[in-house]
């Protein structure tokens, strides 16, 4: 056994037992005997409670406003009172946010959940169209949104049947069917939280995944598998200072206040669990980006003295890249987390040279297990870059191959996911819920492999896999490979039709100094790393940033679709 791993699953093992805080029991959820944490909530409103008790503390930062934990739960009530009261929103009913990241934002969360409604976190970055898409396939009615969204949809909101509460509406004045949040929440500032039985496997949250193809899914979540994925990175983050308690040391010794920088969407499940949900609870404080931008981060760090920063692994790298990273004071810095895609090794050297003493770590989940799956942090994450940390207690794997046979220990198989934090199904979508579950397993779409010591690798997506003349070639291996070259500032690998091949793999390439490399340099850098035939045929250049959707994943597809319309491959 891996002796740094020996000292997590000690830690776990201590956690869990019997009587401790975090004691493992089996409950069968759906017919299946599942892994669950005895002491849980029972749902979100109680999940929210140990919240209350932080009262004037400091709780969101938002580009000079100081918003106390009291100040927003009391928001959040006054809209969970008008929602039941003057609204009439029913237990079940499925309720809309659509914007930017602002302290209304987690308020309207709260409140939705705590009415016992089904809040619907929108994707910020959508359009008229894509919005409209999810309210009706979800069947929201009201939605809370900010200005940009609220103009998006106001022309079709009479015939949607929408009704739309404004978060800083600024200066134009609202049509007559919308309502600012004040408006809305006028004359119940002080009303108690609505009388709702909310029951565990009620619905709590309906998330449309972010995918890079094809129309969005809206994954069903219950109260129970929110709470359970909580309690884990509860249990996970203590488990991590068990487990490197000189690192853990070394923080409390500079006496920084625990201060999170929310730099990734809050309607994905990283930027609301691991950071928002997480922080409310523990009573930390959490400073909001409008959007992200390297040097108004590095800004904020040193002035909020920032301690923990997650962050999809291009944000990461371009802050530590950046030239501007030794102008600020970056010592508060501790913990970095880089999640969402798997985290080149490239970017933990960097945050060993940038970033002294700190427990940087990765993680592999999704929305469909409620941001579980796998993590570690410290020195683990030092001695196994590349990996994306091991299983969560919560979380079962299984690998397979294409046929759903299990592949042999240590090979790369299509992985499986079990777990009482996994969404009970796809909104509206019989076909994706037959193709995607089976006997209370999930495919992941992911491709990977656990290594002797318990070490999860993650190969590939599944979908991005390219066959050429028989042999398998995952690109993420090829872009991690490329990744390591000292002039490259980001790549992504893709599959083009070859008449002789089958397929042929292509890479688009950002250099930090356009001509620093060539086609030649790409392919001898590959070439002397992996095997002859997964170096690319097509090597193209570009001077402009990748193409990423909100949350900083490539948009493959449209990159691919530009270069295939641009060259000629015959």
């Amino acid at each position: 056994m891996d002796p740094v791993k020996q000292k997590f699953d000690d830690a776990y093992a201590l956690l869990t037992r019997a009587g401790a805080p975090y004691e493992l029991v089996t409950e069968t959820v759906g017919g299946q005997p599942l892994r669950a944490f005895r002491n849980t909530p029972r749902n979100m409103r109680e999940l929210f409670a140990p919240a209350y008790q932080h009262g004037d503390k400091e709780f969101v930062v938002f580009e000079g406003e100081r918003w106390s934990f009291a100040r927003l739960l009391g928001l959040a009530d006054a809209i969970a009172h008008q929602l039941v009261h003057r609204s009439g929103v029913r237990k079940g009913d499925r309720v809309a946010i659509a914007m930017r990241n602002y302290p209304e934002w987690m308020a309207a969360y709260i409140g939705i959940t705590s009415a016992g409604a089904t809040v619907v976190p929108l994707n910020s970055w959508g359009r008229a169209e894509e919005l409209e898409f999810a309210l009706s396939d979800a069947g929201a009615r009201t939605v809370f949104c900010d200005r940009q969204r609220h103009d998006y949809l106001a022309p079709r909101a009479e015939a949607l049947g929408l009704q739309l509460i404004v978060a800083r509406p600024g200066d134009a004045p609202l049509p007559q069917a919308s309502r600012s949040v004040e408006q809305y929440i006028a004359g119940a500032e002080n009303a108690p939280l609505p009388a709702v039985d909310i029951e565990p496997e009620d619905i709590a949250v309906i998330a449309y995944t972010s995918g890079t193809t094809g129309k969005p899914k809206g994954a069903v979540s219950t109260h129970r598998a929110v709470c359970q994925a909580i309690m884990c990175f509860e249990c996970s983050g203590i488990a991590t200072a068990m487990a490197n308690p000189e690192l853990f040391g070394a923080m409390m010794q500079k006496g920084f206040e625990p201060t999170s920088l929310l730099a990734v969407p809050l309607f994905h499940v990283s930027g609301c669990y691991a950071v928002f949900l997480t922080s409310l609870r523990g009573g930390r404080r959490i400073v909001i980006m409008y959007k992200w931008d390297v040097e108004p981060a590095l800004r904020l760090i040193q002035d909020e003295r920032i301690t923990v920063l997650t962050g999809a692994p291009s944000m990461i790298m371009e802050l530590l890249e950046s030239p501007l990273f030794g102008q600020y004071d970056t010592s508060s810095l501790f913990n970095i987390g880089a999640g969402g895609a798997a985290t080149p090794p490239k970017i933990g050297l960097l945050m060993q040279k940038r970033v002294h003493n700190s427990c940087p770590g990765t993680g592999w989940g999704m929305t469909e297990t409620n941001a579980l799956g796998s993590s570690f942090a410290g020195n683990a994450f030092h001695e196994h870059m590349g990996s994306s940390g091991f299983v969560q207690p919560l979380i079962e794997l299984s690998f397979r191959d294409d046929d759903g046979n299990e592949v042999a220990p240590g090979e790369p198989g299509h992985i499986w996911v079990r777990s009482i934090t996994l969404i009970k199904e796809y909104w509206n979508r019989p076909d994706a819920n037959a193709k995607e579950f089976r006997d209370g397993w999930f495919n992941s779409g992911d491709i990977g492999f656990l290594d002797a010591d318990g070490y999860l690798y993650l190969t590939d997506r599944a979908k991005d896999m390219v066959i050429r003349g028989g042999e398998n070639i995952f690109p993420l291996e090829v872009e991690k490979s490329l990744m390591d070259a000292p002039h490259v500032l980001e790549t992504v690998a893709f599959g083009v039709p070859d008449d002789q091949w089958g397929e042929e793999l292509a890479m688009v390439v950002r250099l930090k100094q356009p001509g620093s490399m060539d086609e030649n340099a790409v392919r001898e850098f590959l070439g002397a790393r992996l095997a002859a035939f997964k170096v690319p045929r097509y090597v193209s250049f570009t001077e402009q940033p990748l193409p990423r959707n909100a949350t900083e994943k490539v948009l493959k597809k449209d990159v691919r679709h530009a270069f295939i319309t641009s060259h000629d491959l015959h």
